[in-house]
Parts: structure tokens; C-alpha cells; sequence
């Protein structure tokens, strides 16, 4: 049997989570470190999941296995965490932990996760696009068996006027495992929690909703455990994730008579061997994923637009329900100063965007008012406002390391809006950037974007001026050289992955080597049928059609044009995506 070490690492927040780590034992010198992560079910922690690593019987392989927060000897309220993004957030840093401690590329490492587990991993999956060489998910927790009527919509409603609470698990152990000793560790084990609490009972739930609709942004070769008897979880939604898994490579077992407790059935042997052998065939393997530089003309979300961009069939029910739609939004535009202006101006125009950022809600009334609030408050909104935070963030780290580089800051914004989140994200930086061009196709944002570079009082490193983001050659000329690029909020309004990846090759050819690229990404969006049936674009009020990008796809269009991503930022909804990425020397 393997000896365990026991070990921490500091969260982004800095947590410190405990986890266990298992070294190889046969490994061979001449190859790289090699590694599986296994992640335990809700309410238990990773003393639980330990006997995997003998029962897999990998000895060339390192083993880690966390506890999650609020779990185990981890800190923290116990089944609690700041957010299910957070505990996502959380496996990445838990990777780059070990790439930088343990010098273990993340293509050489492997996922095997149970239950609530399998909900973190695969959103992290979903939504970070690691390039990580397997998923093994046994029994994933994407909808929990709640017995009481209405329970989720009443915990929402009872979170609203308690604020966070804490429920406790109803599940015996002896539903879970036909294991005796299972079951008696799992009675008697002083470490395992009962208790989860509402926002991370609730955020389970909103996450593996959008996890399971958009599964097939998950390319990962994936193996899927199903427990043939599980009184914990509901099938469905795992067969509907596998049926819709974007995998070339992807396996699905279903286990007769096992309980939710897969991987610690008294029978648990065939469904450990068949993730061993997973994990090896994987690793056999050249590290390939498909090409997504197409995904404009063909595949699933290049339908999901052509269909939002269909016309409905006329007094068609939904026909009808968008028409009232777009008349009420008519209406709240003579009250409401926010919705005017996305009427005037376009909803995905600078102007707009910088009305978001403001977050101030105006209208020719008490009633103007409270709607502007309700629109500033729309989840696409409140995104948007976490993604000009994101940005911000990963500027200052991007110009930190050109400070530590002893390079100098050249920063380019190609389709700055009004340039808020620029000039903003320079409070409380010193030395400032030696140069900052903003640059915008629109004579409205260029004017207010000059004048906001005055209100910060920075004329002497700013400037504004007009230019095409998609030209190429004029990109490619930029003078002074960037050091940091930046592109926000551009390219998800543009389905054409040639015209992005002409932008991104123009930059490219800009930025010197070694320098950076900040760029954004929309992999969701909750709320894509109203904006392409309500509201209006920048362009001649058209409609705002979106073809949303997975991050894989934006990832691959930013590699190609000579990049290499280093991190990401995403918010709790997973509807906008900030990252950072380097220019390949």
C-alpha cells in the first residue's frame, strides 16, 4: 500500500486547502510525471477515496486527492464555500499547484470523480477547457433526488429572506454502498459532514444545468460510471450529458444494482478496472483534440444562431409572447434611461457598455427608475460587470510581469468602447504604462473615450483614435509595438472565425514576443433567445444574434494565431470568460 503525504496549497483567495498526495512508485525516469486526481463525493473528504489509489494499481502514476472546502481537514464552514464557482476556480489552482510543485503537466494528468465531485470537475472541465488527458466521472450529482415537492424553488425562495442557511443530508449510509464496512466507516468517520448549505446545494444545481445543456463544449475523453440503484441522484440528466458530450472519445457504464456510492461498492471492481484501463488507452495515446476553427459553419452552436436568427412563424404563440416582448421594452425605453439607450445606440454598443459599467440607474421617474434597476440588474449585466473586473485583474498581472521582465508596458485596447476598464485598471499602478493606445471604429466612443483619458487626468501616456479591429494589416503596423493587447467584449459579437482569427494574427504579428494578450470569451449565455428576439445591435438596430464560442474554440482560435494561454477568469454564471495569454517567443 501506498503512504500518503500530507500536504496544502493556497486557493486564488488564499485558502489553504489540505489534500494528500501519493508519489509514483514504478515510474520511469525517461518519461514525464504522470498523475490522477480524484475528488470525493459531498459531505465526505479524501481520506474516503484513498483506497482508489492501490485498487487502480497505477504505480507509474503520482496520486492527489484534496479536500474540498468545508470538507475533511480543509477550512471553512463545514459543507460550505463562497460559490460552486469558486470550488471550480478552485481546481484550477489545485492544478497549477501541482504543475508548479510537482512539475506535472496539466495534458499528463487524469480526473477520476464521484457524485458532487463529478459536478466540480466537469464544470471546471466545461468551463476552464483544461487540456487535461481524461474525465472519469462515477455517478455525477447533476440533479439530486430532493423527495420534498418543490424543495429547490422553496430553498431559493427561503434564501432570499434567510440569507444562507444549512440543510442536512436525509441519505443513510447504507443507501449508499452494500459495503459493511462502507457503511460503518461512514457512520463513525468524525470528518464527514452531514450538513451543505443552501448556496452550494443551489449553485449544484444551476451548474450542472448549464453543464449538462452545453456538455458539448467538452472535449475531454470522458467515462461516465452510472449506478444502476441510486437513491441519491437522477439518471436522466447523465444519460442527456453523455448523449450531448462534444468527446470523440467517450465511454458510459451503467452498473447494475450499484448504490450512489460507485467507486466504494462492496462489487466496485469492475467499474474500477474499466477506469483504469480508460485512463491508460488515453495515455496511449497522442494528446489530440478536434479542430474547432470551423465551428463557425458547422456544428452546434453555428445551428443555435441560424436558428435564433430564423424568423418565428407569424402569431405563432411565440411569435406573439416576443412581439409583447419587444413592445413592453419600447415602452420601459420612454422611462428608463438605460433601455433608450440600448435602443439609440445599439444594446452591444460602447455607450451601453459603459451605462453597465457605471451600474447608475436612471429615468424620467420613481417608475424610470426601478426599471433601469431592473435592467442593470439582468444576469447578463451583472456578467458583464464581473468581466470588467476580470479584465481589469489579469492587466495588472499581465503588467506585473512585464515589470518583473524589466520590459516596458505598451498597452493596446483595438476596440476599446469608452476605454473605462483600462483606464480604471490603472488605480494604484506604479510606474503607469509607458503608452496606452485605445482604439474604436465609432466617432461616439472615440470622442467619449478621449474624454474620459482626460478625466483620469492620463493625456500624457493615453490616447484615442478611430480604427478597424479586423484589418489585419493595420493591426500589424501598430507603433509603438504592444507589450499587452487587449480585445473585450469584440469578438463574441462576430460568429466569422476567419475575420477573428485575421484580428488575432494582426496582433500577433504586433505584440513582441513575450508579451501579452488579454481577450474575453462568451461559452454561455442564459438569456440568447432575448437578445436576439428583443433587442437591437450596434449595427443599424439590427438583431442581436450571438453565436456563443466554447472556450475551447476561442482557445484554439488564439493559439493558432501564436499565442499560448496561461489563465482564466470566468464568472459564477459561466457566461463571460476572461483570459490571459503570452506570444509564443
Amino acid at each position: 500500500m501506498r503512504e500518503a503525504q500530507d500536504r496544502t496549497f493556497t486557493t486564488h483567495d488564499g485558502v489553504e486547502l489540505f489534500y494528500r498526495h501519493w508519489p509514483a512508485v514504478a515510474a520511469d525516469p525517461g518519461e514525464p510525471r504522470k498523475a490522477v486526481l480524484l475528488f470525493h463525493r459531498g459531505h465526505e473528504h479524501s481520506g474516503r477515496i484513498a483506497h482508489l489509489v492501490d485498487e487502480l494499481d497505477l504505480p507509474g502514476f503520482e496520486f492527489f486527492a484534496w479536500d474540498a472546502r468545508g470538507h475533511g481537514q480543509s477550512p471553512g464552514a463545514r459543507g460550505d464555500s463562497p460559490s460552486f464557482a469558486t470550488s471550480a476556480r478552485d481546481v484550477q489552482t489545485f492544478c497549477d499547484h501541482i504543475g508548479a510543485t510537482h512539475q506535472i503537466d496539466e495534458q499528463n494528468i487524469a480526473v477520476v470523480a464521484q457524485s458532487v465531485g463529478a459536478v466540480i470537475a466537469s464544470t471546471w472541465v466545461h468551463d476552464y477547457a483544461p487540456r487535461i488527458r481524461s474525465l472519469v466521472l462515477a455517478s455525477p450529482a447533476f440533479k439530486v433526488k430532493l423527495y420534498v415537492p418543490f424543495a429547490r424553488p422553496g430553498l431559493a425562495l427561503m434564501r432570499k429572506f434567510r440569507g444562507n442557511f444549512f440543510v442536512n443530508s436525509y441519505v443513510k449510509a447504507k443507501f449508499l454502498s452494500h459495503d459493511p464496512e462502507r457503511v460503518a466507516s461512514y457512520d463513525n468517520d468524525p470528518l464527514i459532514t452531514k450538513a451543505i448549505s443552501v448556496n452550494v446545494l443551489l449553485g449544484l444545481y444551476e451548474a450542472a444545468d448549464r453543464v449538462v445543456a452545453d456538455a458539448q463544449a467538452i472535449q475531454v475523453p470522458t467515462q461516465l460510471l452510472i449506478s444502476g440503484s441510486d437513491f441519491v441522484v437522477h439518471r436522466k440528466p447523465q444519460e442527456q450529458f453523455f448523449e450531448r458530450l462534444g468527446s470523440v472519445h467517450k465511454e458510459k457504464h451503467i452498473l447494475p444494482g450499484f448504490f450512489h456510492d460507485t467507486l466504494g461498492e462492496k462489487h466496485r471492481a469492475p467499474a474500477v478496472a474499466s477506469a483504469r484501463r480508460f485512463i491508460l488507452q488515453n495515455f496511449a495515446r497522442p494528446l489530440d483534440r478536434p479542430s474547432l476553427l470551423d465551428a463557425d459553419r458547422i456544428g452546434a452552436t453555428c445551428a443555435e444562431s441560424e436558428a435564433l436568427a430564423t424568423p418565428l412563424p407569424h402569431n405563432s404563440p411565440r411569435d406573439l409572447y416576443w412581439r409583447m416582448t419587444r413592445a413592453s421594452m419600447r415602452f420601459g425605453s420612454k422611462l428608463s434611461a438605460g433601455v433608450k439607450l440600448g435602443f439609440d445606440t445599439g444594446f452591444d454598443s460602447g455607450s451601453t457598455l459603459d451605462y453597465v459599467y457605471r451600474n447608475r440607474p436612471t429615468g424620467t421617474s420613481p417608475i424610470g427608475r426601478m426599471i433601469d434597476q431592473n435592467y442593470l440588474n439582468s444576469i447578463g449585466w451583472r456578467g458583464i460587470r464581473q468581466r470588467k473586473l476580470n479584465v481589469e485583474e489579469l492587466l495588472r498581472l499581465a503588467m506585473g510581469k512585464l515589470r518583473e521582465a524589466n520590459r516596458e508596458v505598451r498597452i493596446v485596447d483595438i476596440a476599446a468602447g469608452h476605454g473605462r476598464y483600462i483606464l480604471e485598471a490603472l488605480q494604484g499602478v506604479s510606474p503607469l504604462p509607458e503608452s496606452i493606445l485605445l482604439r474604436d471604429y465609432s466617432d461616439i466612443n472615440v470622442r467619449d473615450g478621449s474624454a474620459l483619458i482626460v478625466e483620469k487626468g492620463l493625456g500624457e501616456i493615453a490616447r484615442f483614435v478611430k480604427g478597424d479591429a479586423f484589418d489585419r494589416q493595420d493591426l500589424a503596423a501598430l507603433d509603438p509595438k504592444p507589450t499587452l493587447a487587449v480585445v473585450s467584449g469584440l469578438y463574441e459579437l462576430f460568429a466569422d472565425n476567419q475575420m477573428v482569427g485575421g484580428s488575432l494574427a494582426g496582433l500577433a504579428e504586433a505584440v513582441e514576443p513575450g508579451g501579452f494578450l488579454v481577450y474575453t470569451g462568451q461559452p454561455w449565455h442564459p438569456q440568447l433567445e432575448l437578445i436576439a428576439r428583443a433587442l437591437t445591435s450596434h449595427r443599424a438596430g439590427q438583431a442581436w444574434v450571438m453565436r456563443r464560442r466554447s472556450q475551447a474554440e476561442m482557445d484554439q482560435l488564439v493559439e493558432a494565431a501564436g499565442f499560448r494561454k496561461i489563465t482564466l477568469r470566468v464568472d459564477e454564471w459561466g457566461i463571460f470568460s476572461v483570459s490571459l495569454a503570452q506570444r509564443v517567443q
